[in-house]
């Protein structure tokens, strides 16, 4: 049976979902757990590989197994064995075609930055805490300058290897080069303290919503003028754009299929 499986997950102890070596990822504690429960060696495809530090509201996951287990326990089962920080919200059977990452459609990221002066310890590792003056007008122009089909190879990471795998980025779909759409992207206040950029498209490159958030924050700072970032995109160079935002403030908040 073919499985699709959601789950949620603090990434900040964790070098990203692929596995790697020497190194705790979600996919191979997740990998391992499936292991303990079923006694099936195998690793599970995510809808894309999210960074070292950045977490998940709902992920997704897909594998075949030949055990005969109930969706419901299984997912019992797998909470029981993986660490507190990974949670699996629901499991189900799904079609033969299905692939986590090759089925996707969309996907929808969220970036926060929490603006007060002293952040609270019990959100600390789940935003990006920086209290200088920004102007949200000049930003929320900014993102709106992202929408629609751009090649966004000034916001992809600038990894020495990152030619090697131009068909298959690093933390996301298997789509060739760096060109996206975006369908939407928007800045909104939850709180007087906390700003949230949300960003969807049919995929994103290596750090590409960081480096986004780096821009915008240029913007609101009133090192960079809104109209500026169409400029950034043209020259199709990563040091047009601005740093890339911490990874703990960025979560994968869903997928579409």
């Amino acid at each position: 049976m073919n499985w699709k499986l959601t789950l949620a997950y603090d990434g900040t102890d964790f070098h990203g979902w692929q596995v790697q070596p020497q190194h705790i990822t979600v996919q191979g504690e997740l990998a391992g757990a499936i292991e303990r429960v079923t006694g099936e060696r195998l690793l599970p495809q995510g809808s894309g590989r999210t960074d070292a530090g950045v977490h998940a509201r709902a992920q997704v996951a897909s594998f075949v197994l030949s055990a005969p287990i109930p969706p419901e326990n299984l997912c019992r089962a797998l909470n029981r064995t993986l660490p507190a920080a990974i949670r699996v919200l629901s499991v189900e059977h799904t079609s033969p075609d299905f692939h986590a990452r090759h089925s996707v459609q969309a996907k929808t990221y969220e970036y926060r930055i929490f603006r007060g002066e002293i952040c609270p310890p019990w959100i600390v590792r789940y935003v990006y805490a920086l209290n200088w003056p920004l102007d949200i007008a000049r930003m929320r122009q900014a993102t709106s300058l992202v929408l629609g089909e751009h090649d966004f190879t000034s916001f992809a990471a600038s990894d020495p290897d990152l030619s090697t795998r131009a068909s298959d980025p690093f933390d996301e779909d298997a789509k060739p080069g760096n060109i996206r759409t975006v369908y939407s992207s928007s800045l909104s206040s939850e709180s007087e303290d906390l700003l949230i950029y949300r960003v969807r498209g049919n995929g994103f490159l290596h750090h590409m919503v960081r480096n986004l958030v780096g821009t915008f924050l240029d913007v609101g700072r009133g090192h960079v003028a809104p109209e500026e970032v169409l400029q950034i995109l043209d020259q199709h160079s990563r040091a047009a754009a601005g740093a890339t935002a911490p990874a703990r403030g960025l979560w994968l908040d869903s997928v579409e299929y």
